[in-house]
Parts: C-alpha cells; structure tokens; sequence
C-alpha cells in the first residue's frame, strides 16, 4: 500500500513542480494530499517522511523530466494546471427569476445527445432547481426530410436526461401540435402579419436580396386565407409555394426579410406518417412553441441570434411578449470533431463508427459506456458557467472531475497489455494478497503467482539482463535472460525495492482472463487478473493503465472500455 500512497505523492509533487517552474514545496503537496484523500489525516505522522523523501527526489531531477514523467502517470493533472476558466466562473442569476422559470431544453431527434446537448439539459435544469418552475423537454422534429427524426432518439433523450438528473416536468413533441400552429397560421394571415408566397427560391431570393417585395406580397388575407387552403388541401405542391412572415423588406440583413414559416412536404414522418403536409419552419415552431409553453428563459447559442430576431416579427404581429434570452457561446472538445448529429449519423451509416455508443463518439450515452458519471458532467458544465465567449476545452477536464469521483470506489485489478511470458526460479510466494485501493480500505483479493507469469512487453523497454524490477504486491526479481524471458527472486521485501529504487511492474497469472480494452484510438488485448469477472458494469482502474468500465464479461473473454487514465 505504501507503494500506491508515494505514487499518489509524486504525482502531486510533479503537478506542483510543473505549475510553478520550481522544486515542489511540502506544504502544498500534503495540503493536495490531505485535501484529496481525507482518510490519510488520521496517518499525518507516517505520510510526511514519505512525502519529503519523494520531493527530494522529484527536485533532483529537471523541468523537462517533471513534465515527462507528469504526462506518463497523470495527465489529467497537468491539463489541470493548463486549463483556462471562464472569469465568471459558475451561473450567473436570472433576471426576471421572481416567481420561477419555465425553462426548455429543445433538440432534434435526429441522434441521441451529445456533450453539447448534455450542457443545454444541465444548466436549463439547473436553473429551474435553483429557481424553481418547470423545465422542459420539447422535441422540435418537424423536419421530416433534411433533419429526419430517429424514433429511438426519443426515448434516448428521456434516458439520458433523467441520467444526468434533470427528469423534465413535461414533454412536449411538435409533431403532434401541428394543428395549434395551424390556428396562429391563419390568425397571422388573417392580421395581415402573413401572406402565401408562390415565387420560385431564385426568384424570391433575387427580389429579396434587392429590399424588394414579390409580387404576392400586397395579396388581401381573403386571398391568402384562400391560397393557404390550397396548401393544405393538395391544390399546391412542394416548392409551390410557402407561407412567410412579413417583415422589413428593406431590413440591412437580407436573412431577416420576410422570412418562410411554413412550406409544403408531402415526405411521410416516422411519428405521424403522411398525416400532414404543410409543416412548419424550426424559427415559426419554436417561436410559438415558447409563446404556449410559457417559457420564460431562453437559453441558445449566439450563433442564433438571427432566430429571436426573426421571432420578434412574430410575436409583434401576434402582441406577445419575447423570453428572455442569454445567447452562450460554442464550445470545442479537442478530442472531437463535430457535434453536429447529422455529421455524426452520416458517418455511422458509412460505417466509420459501431454505434452511438462508440467510444470515439462525442455522444453521452459513449460517455456513460465509458464509465464516465453523471455527476462529474453536472459538475464541469455548471462551473463553465453561460459566458457568450467561445470556449476551447480538452476532455483532460471532464476526466479530472470523473476521477475524483470514481478514484475513491473503484476497485484497483491487474491487467497486462501485450503479455509476454516470464519464467521465474527462486523461492517466490505462490499467492499475492493486494489491497483493491491503495489507502481506503476496501478489503484486498489474492491473486495465483507461481513460476510462469504474463508480463507487459512495454515493461521491458530499456531492460538489461541483470537489471532489477519489481514485481507488484509479489516479489523483487533480476533479469537473467531477454530470450526466452527469465529472472530470479531477489527478494520479497518491498522496503528492499524501495531502497534500491527498483521500477515496479504489473503482472498477471497465465491463467488470468483475456481482456479486450475498447479505446477511443484503438483496441488494447492482454491479459487480467480472474477477479475482473466480478465487476460487471463496474468501473475498476487496471493498475498503471487507467479507470476502464467492465462492459460485458463471458466465457472467453471481458471487454472494458477505457474511461481515462
């Protein structure tokens, strides 16, 4: 156990030494010690020898060595040290909040969430926890052709969003209130706010583009009523005609003038088949959408601006009163590509993914396969707060929230990457009793030794015949031949290794489980220890390796996907 305490140690010193360009300091290393493993208080007395000797070590070595080394056992703690907060950090109160929020959290279900989507459900949710009031979950799928719903997706976003705690209040799906925008259509019309336009999309782009009106605009609402039927009825066709909204024709952004509200699609829907075929626009649904679901608080990307401004017109028209709006700016996970689901749903169908839950995905539901909670998201995405400014993150941060979490439950096991065999002679221990976590106590397992082992191929980079290692909760052992791999007990004694500063190195029994480790940048095969068979959906940390989650477990063989190091 002294072993797993000093490499804990080590790692706080490296961080230490890293941020500040300078040979650790023992105050602030025992005060990240104490602070993040609280059960090492009651043994102050034993830890602080430990922790001044491995600061005289790490200060003997160089700032290129300590960053080094930092990236090989924690780079979570040095994305730590380069991660740039947001100055507000945190949510900033709601103006207008007295009384509640109604609050909605509006996608497409065209996939299931992403990391961008869990961001919206989160702090929407948040807000109302925090004010009180409903939040909402609408599914503006409306689109039948170009942003098809999935129907699975549905239901994906009812899982995930109760996962990340925020079971919304009510749900509400556009497709089955098509006949409440009907009414507002013809209201609209009959105000004058609305007219049906049968101009061709070059041609109403060419007068649009010059402020001019089209020729259909002046139309009475009699004739627009009566063209509006004709929509509806079939006397029209897709790409016939549309129904827009009248704006400033002469407005300084040509995507601001009269904009379309509804258009002809005779497409059939996954929910609702060939029920409908005039349907609206995402800015007329969603507009009217917040107008009956009393939403109070709008939350969207900046990138939408133009949207609220397009849905004024509407709400002028109609006399209504426009949300509240805070416009947040996009965020970029260096690890991923785009968010956008239609991108992503191309690329599965081309098959460059195996499903949503892929771990190469930016999906939540490849984040909770990985072993990634609930609450560390929460976590990260509240502090990042609302800001307008575009925000460039590394998962190095959401991992870093996840391992705080998981670090002090997730039992600690064996496996061995690219195994090779090892024959050992001596006098060795035929069983070796590790502890499942290196300072809570959480019990230990016994693990079957014996002369023939698997050890990693990597291990054994820059190995000499006659060098030494040690083997983990087992035995010291030198080298005694490179091909075939052989070695000789030396010793049991791991104050020996320490000492002697010997590297410590992972073993497994021959007869352990093969274990297939699903990565975001590959496969890993090796070999664990048998116990890994007990951990079914559970996140473990393969020792020296990272926290991976046990996803199935048969006969043959357990596949774990990796969550980080």
């Amino acid at each position: 156990m002294a072993d797993d305490i000093r490499e804990i140690i080590e790692k706080y010193a490296l961080q230490n030494a890293v941020k500040y360009r300078a040979a650790p300091q023992v105050g602030a290393v025992m005060g990240k010690l104490m602070g993040e493993h609280p059960e090492l208080r009651a043994k102050a007395k034993e830890v602080s020898p430990l922790v001044a000797s491995v600061l005289s070590e790490v200060a003997r070595t160089s700032p290129e060595e300590w960053e080094r080394r930092l990236t090989e056992i924690a780079p979570e703690l040095l994305a730590e040290i380069g991660a740039k907060k947001e100055p507000d950090k945190g949510l900033p109160g709601l103006e207008g909040s007295e009384g509640g929020v109604v609050m909605r959290f509006a996608p497409n279900p065209n996939g299931p969430p992403t990391i961008g989507s869990a961001r919206g459900i989160i702090i929407n949710s948040e807000y109302v926890k925090r004010y009180g009031g409903r939040f909402l979950l609408r599914f503006d799928d409306t689109d039948p052709v170009n942003k098809r719903p999935m129907l699975e997706a549905y239901g994906w976003y009812l899982e995930d969003s109760e996962w990340l705690g925020a079971v919304p209040d009510k749900v509400v799906i556009a497709s089955d209130r098509l006949p409440e925008y009907y009414e507002i259509a013809i209201e609209l019309i009959r105000r004058g706010g609305a007219y049906v336009c049968r101009c061709d999309q070059a041609a109403f782009k060419a007068k649009k583009d010059a402020a001019k009106p089209c020729p259909h605009r002046g139309q009475s609402p009699e004739e627009n009523l009566a063209l509006w039927r004709d929509m509806m009825n079939g006397g029209l066709g897709p790409g016939e005609a549309v129904l827009r909204i009248k704006t400033d024709i002469v407005h300084k952004d040509p995507a601001l003038r009269d904009w379309a509200a509804f258009r002809i699609v005779t497409a059939d829907h996954p929910r609702v088949g060939e029920k409908y075929r005039v349907w609206p626009l995402l800015d007329f649904e969603s507009g009217v959408e917040d107008h009956l679901l009393g939403v109070t608080h709008i939350i969207r990307g900046k990138d939408l601006m133009d949207s609220e401004r397009r849905q004024r017109y509407l709400y002028d028209h109609m006399g209504w009163v426009y949300p509240t709006t805070i416009h947040w700016g996009r965020i970029k996970i260096h690890q991923f590509g785009s968010f956008s689901t239609s991108a992503l749903r191309r690329a599965l169908e081309a098959g460059e993914y195996s499903g949503w839950d892929d771990p190469r995905m930016p999906t939540v539901r490849a984040l909770r396969r990985r072993g990634i909670r609930a609450e560390a998201l929460r976590k990260f995405m509240i502090e990042l707060g609302v800001g307008e400014t575009d925000i460039s993150i590394s998962m190095d941060s959401i991992f870093a929230e996840n391992r705080k979490i998981v670090d002090p439950e997730a039992r600690r096991r064996f496996f061995v990457k690219d195994p090779i065999p090892m024959e050992i002679e001596g006098e060795m221990p035929e069983i070796a009793k590790a502890p499942f976590h290196p300072t809570l106590d959480l019990g230990s397992r016994e693990i079957p030794a014996g002369r023939k082992l698997l050890v990693s191929c990597d291990d054994l980079l820059n190995l000499k015949v006659g060098g030494s290692l040690r083997l983990k909760d087992l035995c010291n052992i030198e080298i005694s031949s490179l091909d075939p791999l052989r070695a000789r007990v030396i010793g049991t004694d791991p104050h020996q290794a320490r000492e002697k500063k010997l590297r410590i190195i992972h073993w497994a029994p021959t007869d352990g489980v093969p274990v297939r480790v699903m990565r975001p940048d590959g496969v890993d095969s090796g070999i664990g220890e048998l116990g890994v068979r007990d951990d079914l959906d559970q996140v473990v940390q393969f020792e020296r390796y990272g926290f991976v989650r046990i996803d199935s477990v048969a006969e043959d063989e357990v596949v774990a996907y990796f969550a980080h190091r």
